[in-house]
């Protein structure tokens, strides 16, 4: 038996609806599961690879197609690639109550575990483990943000932890080469970026060891490369400068 299918009706299965209303109406988007949060971190730049068709809905579930007339009234425009950007940027994930609390678990672990790997102690110098960190995220009653990458919202988790616990950005240890004409007056330059500096040799050019904070890192590299316009180098000698040993409190 076969069932009719009006022609603005389209069937999708496993899908994940991005719904938005405008001009008192409601659109909704079909994408493949997983995607839409790819592409609002920018994981994800490939538009095709998110949308399972770029037809524009008022029912997803019951494939109701909008009319391009309501389209035109609501966006200004019949473009359904600029109406599906539109929607996939500012529309609502709809998801089940029990899908978004194990989408929010998953995010909260994702954004403690790379706290844990950026961050120490700064008087040991020793790592906090994931689930010293989760327990911490929850004492401070830290929210989720569906709409935000977990290494963004882990940069804001740090910033909030320093307020109620001993936690910096675990330092990057560097080897700092400059030519002797410039070494001076470079150093000068170079010292307020730097955290410690562990060594310094100066032959026929100077040889520091730093250690340095990793938000440092490329403003350290510039001024090197454009300073010495290529003569001076800067090697990476470890990316976290830890002890052995988690911190445990």
């Amino acid at each position: 038996m076969s069932i009719f299918t009006p022609t603005n009706q389209i069937r999708l299965t496993n899908v994940a609806v991005v719904r938005m209303k405008k001009g008192g109406k409601r659109f909704e988007i079909a994408c493949y599961k997983n995607k839409v949060m790819s592409w609002r971190t920018g994981a994800e730049k490939d538009l095709d690879e998110v949308l399972q068709t770029n037809s524009i809905f008022i029912n997803v579930s019951k494939g109701q197609t909008a009319k391009k007339e309501d389209l035109i009234k609501a966006f200004g425009t019949d473009d359904l690639t600029e109406i599906c950007n539109q929607i996939l940027a500012k529309g609502e994930l709809q998801v089940s109550d029990k899908e978004r609390q194990s989408q929010l678990e998953t995010t909260f672990r994702d954004i403690a575990t790379i706290v844990a790997e950026k961050c120490v102690n700064p008087e040991t110098k020793r790592p906090y483990t994931v689930n010293l960190i989760e327990r911490a995220m929850k004492d401070i009653h830290y929210s989720i943000k569906p709409n935000k990458g977990s290494k963004q919202q882990a940069l804001e988790v740090i910033r909030q932890l320093k307020e109620t616990m001993q936690i910096q950005r675990a330092h990057m240890r560097l080897r700092v080469m400059l030519p002797a004409k410039e070494a001076k007056r470079l150093k000068e330059k170079l010292k307020p970026l730097m955290q410690v500096v562990e060594s310094e040799d100066f032959d026929e050019e100077l040889e520091m060891v730093c250690l340095v904070d990793p938000g440092c890192y490329r403003e350290i590299d510039e001024l090197i490369r454009c300073e010495t316009k290529g003569r001076g180098s800067l090697e990476v000698l470890s990316l976290k400068d830890v002890e052995e040993g988690d911190e445990k409190l």
